[in-house]
């Protein structure tokens, strides 16, 4: 065992970890070291974000009916960008379908009925709308997990990656954060390992700097990224018309939104924060601003975001060097006790830790909220029954004539 990381794991109130590793072979202790070497415990320290919010105040949206109006000329904008290989686009999929009775990457769900069709193939589809119109591919970066990676390459080299350029697609891992106990103890989850978990879907640029993927948009053209999360089927990438208002807008980001179903809705809502863009979730607002209306009556705090955004290239390299708050998350971590027996919890039982994406959307200077029709771009997979699931997305797929 290396005296150092002996030393660091005393410094660190982490003695359990060295009595675990002098049990250990030479070879297991080298994997272990190398793997302490390399993930962030600084964690360690790290509280959970608890932000004290500054003076939240609504923010206007480009209305379905402005972009109606408009939507030729945003649209062009948006062709020509693509056509000029000024857009890539980033999928998140880290996430598994654990939610869904599934445990396989969330991607590889089938949610046909007579057919199989996939989530992937779904995105993969819409997309390749886009590359028709424009006659352009759109450059296409996914974030896995360390976990999910191989699953999920093979998974689309198995399905020939559904029609999509492979040579203009690329896969990397987002960065994995230790767990920790209640009471901030580094767990144990196999020989020679200790336990991590995907550091959430806020660090997505910084994991592609780690993993070489900025060398790529340094040698293209690429100006803008369009990031979207796996888990909405109805997902529209690389959208010409969203990105041409974005660009024609000025601003330097932008965000897709649908109007709440209902004031009470459990939606993240885009607003202002001290007068720059942010996220005020459902269970931040009070009871005052979530019925607050404007004078032609519609909700004050109206837009609810879908986790589908535009960021400018050069505005994201800013962000490298800042520290995104850290959420801690309540879970059940599977771990092996004293004993070498892995425990299986039912109940969580420790923490994980995770960025999110939309502590990217407040380092931006301004953000274009854009509006869409929900039933036409909104059909999130997140449960296997009841709201927001496997059911609901296959009614809202038939609804805008997919076959499934």
């Amino acid at each position: 065992m290396k005296h150092k990381t002996s030393e660091m794991m005393m410094m660190l109130n982490q003695n359990h970890i060295i009595k675990y590793m002098e049990k250990l072979d030479i070879d297991q202790q080298r994997e272990i070291v190398e793997q302490i070497e390399s993930i962030d415990l600084s964690v360690l320290d790290a509280e959970a974000a608890e932000e004290k919010r500054g003076c939240i105040e609504p923010l206007h949206a480009t209305t379905i009916d402005e972009i109606e109006k408009n939507k030729d000329h945003f649209r062009e904008a948006g062709i020509r960008a693509i056509h000029n290989g000024e857009v890539g686009a980033v999928l998140l999929a880290g996430g598994q379908g654990s939610r869904l009775g599934y445990e396989k990457p969330k991607g590889t769900f089938n949610i046909g009925v007579n057919r199989d069709l996939y989530i992937f193939e779904c995105l993969i589809n819409n997309l390749l709308d886009v590359v028709r119109e424009a006659n352009a591919w759109v450059p296409l970066f996914i974030m896995t997990s360390a976990d999910n990676k191989k699953d999920t390459i093979d998974f689309f080299r198995e399905h020939e990656y559904f029609g999509y350029s492979e040579d203009n697609v690329w896969f990397f891992a987002q960065e994995q954060l230790p767990t920790v106990t209640t009471d901030g103890k580094l767990m144990i989850s196999g020989t020679g390992k200790i336990s991590t978990a995907p550091n959430g879907n806020g660090g997505w640029y910084a994991s592609m700097e780690k993993t070489g993927m900025l060398n790529i948009l340094k040698r293209t053209n690429i100006k803008w990224l369009n990031v979207f999360a796996v888990d909405n089927v109805l997902q529209r990438i690389a959208d010409p018309c969203f990105i041409g208002a974005v660009i024609e807008s000025g601003m330097v980001s932008g965000a897709k939104v649908v109007a709440k179903a209902s004031p009470d809705e459990k939606v993240g809502v885009l607003c202002l924060e001290d007068g720059r863009p942010s996220i005020v979730e459902y269970y931040e607002m009070t009871e005052e601003m979530r019925s607050l209306r404007e004078p032609d009556g519609k909700l004050a705090y109206n837009y609810g975001v879908i986790l589908n955004y535009l960021f400018r290239v050069d505005k994201l390299n800013k962000t490298l060097n800042v520290r995104l708050p850290l959420h801690r998350a309540f879970k059940a971590i599977s771990y092996l006790d004293d004993d070498g027996v892995l425990v299986i919890p039912e109940q969580p039982n420790a923490y994980k830790f995770e960025t999110l994406a939309l502590d990217m959307v407040k380092l931006q200077d301004n953000c274009l909220a854009y509006e869409v029709e929900r039933k036409r771009e909104f059909a999130p997979v997140k449960n296997k029954e009841g709201a927001d699931s496997v059911s609901t997305a296959r009614e809202l797929l038939k609804f805008n004539g997919v076959e499934i």
